[in-house]
């Protein structure tokens, strides 16, 4: 089992295959999306990676949190996830995953919040059929109806479907296929939409029911910031 990565909904969009068919598809951004923490067998009772994304200010953050930021030697997160790995598929404290992370015709799963709908009612939060149109029924058409019996059972069971607050709740959507990369900007499209809105934060996680394939980077693709600053003063000085 591979780490996932945190990426950011930029929207949707579309490309077009050899044959001139478009594929809709949502862009993600995966941008400074970091290792800051191990989870380990012998101190915890698992194996995960902890990793965080988005630049966070500093007086905005915890001193407890700027201390562990501080210890893994990475700026401060906005965002922070959890993702469990198998032993032999940790990564460094630091790396930095990027988009090729993924290969292109694989399938992952995106994890997000949904739209936040409001108060609805059950026609349109549960698919209700609604009361019928005459016969009796007057203004409560799109109501629901009766809740529960009378002496027996005497009240209304719990998690009944009823109206109520629909969205803000977290959905992940199965077998996304990945269309294109473009690991410079750090963007990963895949087939279909995402569950959220614009800008908010999404999980990616490699499909649990689909195969991996053969060519995807294994433990996972990332580099380390720490090795772009000597390679940086060596061309300076020369």
């Amino acid at each position: 089992m591979r780490s996932g990565v945190i990426a950011q909904k930029v929207g949707m969009t579309r490309v077009f295959t050899d044959a001139g068919d478009h594929v809709p598809v949502t862009v993600l951004k995966i941008d400074g999306c970091q290792v800051i923490a191990h989870k380990t067998m012998d101190k915890n009772g698992y194996t995960a990676l902890q990793l965080g994304i988005g630049r966070a200010k500093p007086n905005n953050v915890p001193k407890a949190e700027r201390e562990r930021f501080a210890r893994a030697k990475v700026e401060p997160k906005m965002q922070i996830e959890e993702f469990r790995v198998a032993d032999d598929k940790m990564l460094p404290v630091g790396a930095e995953i990027t988009a090729d992370h993924f290969v292109v015709g694989q399938f992952v799963d995106v994890s997000g919040t949904s739209l936040g709908k409001g108060f609805a009612g059950p026609m349109k939060r549960w698919n209700f059929s609604g009361l019928r149109a005459t016969h009796g029924v007057s203004v409560s058409h799109r109501s629901h109806g009766s809740t529960g019996g009378r002496q027996d059972p005497g009240k209304t069971f719990k998690n009944k479907k009823m109206a109520g607050h629909m969205g803000v709740e977290r959905v992940t959507t199965l077998n996304l296929k990945v269309v294109q990369l473009d690991v410079e900007r750090g963007l990963v499209l895949v087939e279909g939409s995402v569950p959220g809105f614009a800008g908010g934060w999404t999980r990616i996680r490699d499909a649990v029911k689909k195969a991996l394939p053969k060519d995807a980077p294994n433990p996972g693709k990332f580099r380390m910031k720490a090795e772009a600053a000597p390679a940086a003063e060596a061309q300076k000085e020369g």
